[in-house]
């Protein structure tokens, strides 16, 4: 349904701080950031993740060996709806997930999933945050590792900065104020 250019401007801020949230999820988990993923969701939050169901700190357990086995992580969001009514939001974020996964033996496969992020955000004393998540794929894809993680990008080796977990992605000493 289409909505008043005077009605999406009284909600602005409100807008861009779900947005702020749906960011500090991605950047938590791809950095493997307890605290930082934490901040997205309410204490008495409830995630439906693939095969997961259960609460933040649950959610934090089940997927924290798993973020830093994969190491190499990347979330990406587009496409996202958001309904306000009041204190409650329903938001539908489209997201892209690539993943380095290890076996047994130590060799690596990539992982690429899409899908949709169905949360509820609730707005608490001015800050909004997930209260409830269902995670829908709609497609995935899975292929053996191709990259030479020796040779670095383009073969360029360790004269590129790559992305690590938390704290030793270059970014949490660039950029100060996203602690």
């Amino acid at each position: 349904m289409a909505r008043r250019v005077s009605e999406i401007a009284e909600e602005m801020a409100d807008r861009e701080a779900i947005r702020d949230t749906l960011m500090r999820y991605c950047r938590g988990t791809d950095r493997c950031d307890e605290t930082l993923l934490r901040s997205a969701y309410w204490p008495d939050s409830h995630d439906d993740h693939l095969e997961f169901s259960g609460d933040i700190e649950q959610f934090i357990a089940y997927s924290k060996p798993i973020l830093q086995a994969m190491r190499y992580s990347m979330h990406m969001l587009a496409n996202c709806l958001i309904c306000i009514a009041g204190d409650q939001a329903d938001v539908e974020s489209y997201f892209q997930g690539y993943h380095s996964i290890p076996d047994e033996q130590g060799h690596r496969r990539d992982a690429f999933a899409a899908g949709r992020y169905l949360d509820t955000f609730e707005k608490r004393n001015d800050e909004w945050r997930i209260l409830k998540r269902f995670v829908m794929v709609d497609w995935f894809r899975e292929l053996p590792d191709s990259a030479d993680w020796q040779a670095g990008p383009f073969g360029m080796g360790d004269k590129v900065k790559r992305g690590d977990l938390q704290p030793d992605d270059f970014s949490y000493h660039l950029l100060s104020r996203l602690r």
